[in-house]
């Protein structure tokens, strides 16, 4: 004869579901009576195999613990004649899941066709193609997907909900380069303004998810990407316990990270206000050519009563390179995300692959003609492994030349004088030019190459009108903060206070100086100095070919006397050496580097100018 089994009470309860009915057939594990405790629902299986012989409660009853529930008679059953035990999921899904997922598909381009073909017209992509674009395929994490705008009293939810998706900015974590850097050091905090949702402009709950996403790249050590595309504030938002907001910490936030993290801001289309903001305190700006990037937009300036200006008069790329605004400029949004792509890499690590032009190259680049101008620029590229030249603000400062690079894979910075522009004088432009590069390096650990080639500082009461003092000083106050390594080599000319700042403030100061043969060293240029020092004799000389000689001939003679051996000798520079040989000295200064985590150094900011 069959046993009869009971499913009893774990605890006191009360009965909410009697889902077996006498005479069902159970399998062992099937519910066959589900009781609440503390407005918690807990199943009750079936200890056997069989058929329900007695139910010994009713719903709604309260038991206590142990008190029979449910009597099987045990005998075997079809294998298909148990269900599921009333776990309510019924064949087509969970209805939560369902509703999550369709909500999810709100938020994608596909469920906003004309904001799509609207971006098509303008030759644009959406915020989420950019987003797809950069980061590696299947590594997105978003945060605050299903945020929408905070204006439920003036708008109906539903509308709210398809029409602001992400609340206007689509933001999360990924992985960028990750095939070639790994996991670890290629996951990013990244962030797109998305224009097809009320033009961009930032809202109460964008704030929200973006300080949450910047809190998270601040604890996480990871490098923030913006696509900062948008009108900047929105005064439309009516769900909103604020004033003014002026208690928003987007922008603390983001400038908190300024030495943390690198930080990128991609600009393309029009940019103004809050969103040029945070574009400003990042490392770098990556704009496209039709992009308008200003502190204010047409709105802003005419509430001002300045006037009425479209936005294509303000901030257009051919201003905001050239004052030094935008770090690299590029064609379209592709191009944007390739660049940031190969600009976050730097901060990625080394990698083992490369290759290097002809060294022998370098001994012809400096003419032999002292007065001959050359392209610096040739120097970096055949120094630097091919192909890894990635030159920041060209078209400010001309006078300095910051590049990032590698050498032998491991990324470095050089910042190299521009004899072609004032003979390679440092004026102010160059001078905040280089000593930002200076912090941007020496935050991230990136060792730095400086090629000196200056006749130094910029002379003459216009470079003066220029705040000259304070702005070429920077350049030895970011040097003398370097913690990094860094080396000094001197192509031809190193003259007096202006050839300094090129070695972080002395010739001692880096961990390496040498010269080429051409190297010239002197307190100040040459000419000058005999003009000044030998004015009575010069003055004393009547016939003007006889001053002529005499000034020529003490010319030659501080010339031989400043030559790169003479310097050489007197321990100015560690060393003279053939060109050819200037990356093998670079690369092996460099592998006796420590190559610790920087980041475990006081966090030092990187001056948004």
């Amino acid at each position: 004869m069959s046993r009869v089994s009971r499913a009893v009470a774990q605890s006191a309860s009360t009965v909410v579901a009697l889902p077996r009915p006498v005479g069902s057939e159970v399998r062992a594990g099937d519910t066959v009576a589900i009781v609440e405790v503390m407005k918690m629902e807990h199943l009750v299986e079936s200890p056997v195999s069989g058929v329900v012989t007695d139910v010994h409660v009713s719903v709604g009853q309260v038991v206590d613990s142990g008190d029979d529930l449910v009597s099987v008679q045990e005998r075997a059953v079809a294998a298909d004649t148990a269900n599921d035990g009333g776990s309510f999921v019924d064949a087509g899904g969970r209805s939560d899941l369902a509703e999550v997922e369709q909500r999810r598909a709100l938020l994608m381009d596909e469920a906003r066709p004309d904001a799509v073909e609207r971006r098509r017209r303008l030759g644009r992509r959406t915020a989420r193609e950019n987003l797809d674009d950069l980061i590696d395929e299947g590594s997105f994490e978003e945060y605050g997907g299903f945020m929408y705008a905070a204006q439920t009293a003036r708008r109906e939810r539903d509308d709210l909900i398809a029409s602001t998706p992400a609340d206007g900015i689509v933001g999360g974590l990924g992985r960028i380069n990750g095939d070639r850097f790994g996991d670890n050091v290629s996951r990013c905090a990244v962030m797109s303004y998305d224009y097809t949702v009320l033009a961009g402009t930032q809202g109460f709950r964008g704030h929200q998810k973006k300080d949450r996403l910047l809190d998270i790249a601040e604890r996480l050590s990871l490098p923030v990407v913006i696509f900062a595309e948008g009108g900047g504030g929105r005064p439309g938002d009516t769900d909103v316990p604020v004033i003014a907001g002026l208690d928003v910490m987007s922008f603390a936030w983001m400038a908190r990270l300024s030495g943390s993290v690198p930080t990128v801001a991609v600009v393309s289309g029009r940019c103004f206000a809050g969103n040029a903001a945070l574009a400003g305190v990042c490392d770098v700006i990556i704009a496209t050519n039709d992009a308008n990037l200003g502190m204010a937009g047409p709105a802003m300036i005419e509430g001002g009563g300045l006037g009425r200006f479209t936005p294509e008069e303000i901030g257009p790329m051919s201003v905001q390179t050239a004052n030094g605004v935008v770090d690299l400029l590029v064609d379209d949004d592709a191009a944007a995300v390739a660049m940031v792509k190969r600009y976050l890499s730097y901060f990625q690590g080394s990698i083992d692959d490369f290759e290097c032009a002809d060294q022998t190259l370098l001994r012809d680049l400096v003419p032999e003609n002292r007065k001959r101008v050359y392209a610096v620029r040739d120097a970096i590229e055949v120094l630097a492994d091919s192909d890894t030249v990635l030159e920041l603000r060209a078209s400010f400062g001309v006078g300095i030349v910051t590049s990032l690079t590698r050498l032998e894979g491991r990324p470095v910075g050089v910042i190299a004088n521009n004899p072609a522009h004032l003979g390679g004088a440092i004026d102010s432009d160059g001078a905040d030019k280089a000593a930002r590069f200076m912090q941007l390096c020496d935050a991230h650990g990136i060792p730095l190459v400086f090629l000196c080639d200056t006749p130094g500082f910029m002379v003459g009461p216009d470079a003066e009108e220029s705040a000259q003092v304070r702005h070429f000083s920077r350049m030895y106050v970011a040097g003398a903060s370097l913690t990094v390594p860094f080396a000094t080599v001197v192509l031809r000319k190193a003259v007096g206070l202006g050839a300094m700042a090129m070695a972080g403030g002395s010739f001692h100061s880096p961990l390496l100086t040498v010269s080429w043969p051409t190297g010239e060293m002197s307190g100040m240029g040459i000419e000058g100095a005999v003009r000044l020092g030998a004015r009575a004799e010069l003055e004393a000389i009547s016939n003007d070919d006889e001053r002529e000689r005499y000034f020529d001939a003490k010319v030659d003679a501080m010339y031989e006397r400043s030559k790169a051996l003479s310097a050489a000798a007197h321990n100015e520079v560690d060393d003279v050496i053939d060109p050819a040989r200037t990356r093998s000295r670079l690369v092996n200064l460099l592998r006796s580097c420590p190559t610790d985590d920087h980041r475990r150094l006081p966090r030092r900011q990187v001056d948004t100018w």
